[in-house]
């Protein structure tokens, strides 16, 4: 199944979802190996003037990391998440973010994110996580409600702001 696009269900999720117009709408690509975004950011998400705000930054270094557990087939919930900024973060600039388990448990997974200039490579933050998996009735209760399934053709696995969430698996 290794890189296959897959699709979730549309949803709210402020980060990931197509139905939340404030959103960001971040197109995701995971296996198992990480995941990783590129996406601009909008003056709607600034901080002080032209700086995109800490907060959002946060969110997108979070829903990477987060993804990375879910590319290694389980899903869990931010337990404890630091944050390092290297540099201000102009509104309008190509990021790349990326995220990786640093260290596999089935209770406990240990991630490492970084959000870089996507034209430079310029790195600008770095997170570490820690995310409870979610136990195994969880697990089947989240995958039936997002329906996570093969893109049914190649519209589906087109990289655009406004595509549905894909996992590559």
């Amino acid at each position: 199944m290794r890189g296959r696009r897959f699709v979730f269900e549309p949803h709210r999720c402020f980060a990931c979802g197509e139905l939340n117009e404030r959103g960001l709408r971040l197109v995701l690509h995971a296996d198992a190996s990480g995941c990783w975004t590129e996406l601009t950011l909008d003056p709607a998400f600034q901080g002080w003037d032209g700086v995109a705000h800490g907060g959002i930054l946060c969110t997108i270094l979070d829903e990477v990391m987060a993804w990375s557990v879910i590319g290694q087939d389980t899903w869990g919930v931010t337990a404890r998440m630091t944050v390092d900024f290297k540099r201000q973060v102009p509104v309008g600039r190509r990021l790349r973010a990326e995220g990786s388990v640093t260290s596999p448990n089935r209770r406990l997974v240990r991630t490492a994110g970084r959000i870089m200039d996507a034209a430079t490579g310029e790195l600008l933050a770095t997170a570490e996580g820690t995310y409870m998996a979610a136990p195994p009735e969880r697990l089947a209760e989240l995958k039936a409600r997002y329906r996570l399934r093969p893109a049914a053709d190649e519209a589906d696995a087109l990289d655009s702001a406004d595509a549905p969430v894909r996992v590559d698996r």
